[in-house]
């Protein structure tokens, strides 16, 4: 062979080489290139967090419910109480004299009724005496009649015996009168007697209500007075000393506030754990114990129905967790955060959250159709789609990797979704287990279209993708 043909020959080589890196180079440069990921199975829980304090179940402020100067405090702030256990006590020097004043007058009433009912006595002595007397005088003007009329005696005579026994007539009517009139007076003094006694009972409780006592089992939460300062009773809408606040420390509560985007997914007995700022690296189990119905401002906390503003903001609703297993290291008014588990599912098909896109099906269809019957570059693969005459409303879906003769294109595919994990979402329909779906980057979903062809890139992320979905 001679040197012309070995130039020829090796000219050709070269420029057949030359060719093929062409078109691998250009074919490479229109592909896009992604982040992708396999759809697979795994376990998901939704989580709606709220802020807020802890607090206990039951507690009381404990008011001052008689005026005067507060003379002693049995406790001070953080003591533990039990029920009946004198608190605090204020000034009672009225409260026992009129206590005393009234036993006095039911020692007075008591006599009143031994006197009366001796009289009664008397009175009722007095008639027998007055009726044997009557029976008396009754005989004598019989035996005095029947004289008379045998003229055996004088007119004198039998007239004394008939005004004998008119007097004893009148004597034993006015006996029984003396008998109701005694009746009448013991009667009234047992009404007065019954009357000192409920006093008494009123002086009584004024007095009680100068000492403060436990209600329940609890702890002293807040003291904000001190010995020798003077208690006010409340009255009308004027707000009355409180004395001290008392907490059943035995169920204690996360009470937060959940947005009121959330709210809809917070319901009874759903699981939560607990943390508390003050007890770091320790998490409380609980379960949600009331859902909050009235809606509260954020700015102010007030519940709409209580606010005057009409301008829109953002609302919270109330929510309680009650803490399964109570530590001696919470405290009312401790910061805490409650994560509420509203749904689990375990080994269900999921997929990242930053996959999901909104798109037009009519227009990625179209777009997908265009690709396939026509050779673009690759700077027109994300120009959009023509529209149509018809809008049609976008749907969700993911872009899916399918294989395409010499190369990788990114489909469309409207998917259906289920319970919402912290960085993954429930696939329900559209997709099965190994698919290989697009999640990123954000700059590429938010300009992808269907049929466009892709390479995976391979490179290290040296920043998460944005977890929002696209549309």
């Amino acid at each position: 062979m001679s040197a012309k043909k070995i130039v020829i020959i090796a000219t050709v080589v070269v420029l057949l080489a030359a060719m093929v890196v062409f078109t691998v180079v250009r074919s490479q440069s229109s592909q896009t290139k992604v982040i992708t990921a396999k759809v697979q199975k795994q376990d998901l829980v939704t989580i709606v967090s709220g802020t807020g304090q802890i607090k206990p179940k039951t507690y009381v402020n404990i008011g001052a419910t008689a005026f005067g100067r507060i003379t002693h405090l049995y406790v001070k702030e953080g003591d533990a109480v039990k029920r009946g256990q004198q608190l605090a006590s204020i000034e009672n020097v009225q409260a026992i004299s009129g206590v005393d004043a009234q036993q006095a007058a039911i020692s007075s009433s008591k006599t009143d009724i031994g006197s009366f009912t001796a009289a009664e006595n008397v009175a009722h002595a007095n008639l027998e005496h007055a009726k044997a007397d009557l029976v008396q005088k009754q005989l004598d003007y019989v035996r005095a009649k029947s004289l008379f009329d045998a003229a055996l005696i004088s007119k004198q005579d039998y007239d004394a015996k008939k005004a004998a026994l008119d007097l004893a007539i009148a004597t034993e009517a006015q006996m029984v009168a003396g008998i109701e009139q005694s009746k009448a007076q013991t009667d009234s003094a047992r009404g007065k007697l019954a009357q000192n006694i409920a006093t008494l009972r009123s002086n009584y409780d004024s007095l009680n209500k100068t000492v403060s006592e436990a209600p329940f089992d609890g702890i002293v939460t807040n003291l904000p007075v001190r010995e020798g300062e003077t208690a006010v009773v409340g009255i009308q809408n004027a707000q009355g000393s409180t004395l001290m606040t008392l907490a059943d420390m035995s169920i204690i509560t996360a009470e937060v506030k959940v947005d009121e985007t959330d709210i809809v997914n917070v319901k009874l007995g759903q699981p939560a754990d607990v943390t508390v700022d003050a007890v770091p690296g320790k998490t409380f189990k609980g379960h949600v114990t009331e859902v909050g119905d009235q809606a509260l401002l954020r700015s102010s906390g007030l519940a709409t129905s209580q606010s005057t503003s009409g301008s829109e903001e953002a609302k919270d609703f109330k929510v309680v967790v009650t803490i399964d297993e109570p530590s001696a290291d919470l405290r009312p008014g401790l910061s805490t955060t409650a994560k509420i588990m509203t749904a689990k599912k375990d080994g269900t098909l999921a997929i990242p959250i930053q996959a999901l896109t909104l798109r037009d099906p009519e227009a990625e269809k179209a777009h997908s159709s265009k690709k396939d019957s026509s050779t673009v570059s690759a700077a027109t693969a994300s120009a959009p789609a023509p529209k149509s005459s018809k809008k049609t409303p976008p749907v969700q879906g993911v872009y899916v990797l399918k294989a395409a003769k010499r190369t990788t294109k990114a489909e469309f595919v409207p998917v259906t979704t289920g319970i919402t994990g912290a960085t993954d979402i429930e696939v329900t329909n559209g997709l099965k287990e190994g698919d290989e779906i697009v999640i990123g980057s954000y700059k590429v979903l938010k300009s992808l279209k269907s049929g466009t062809p892709v390479k995976r890139d391979t490179s290290p992320q040296t920043k998460p993708e944005g977890d929002g979905s696209s549309s």
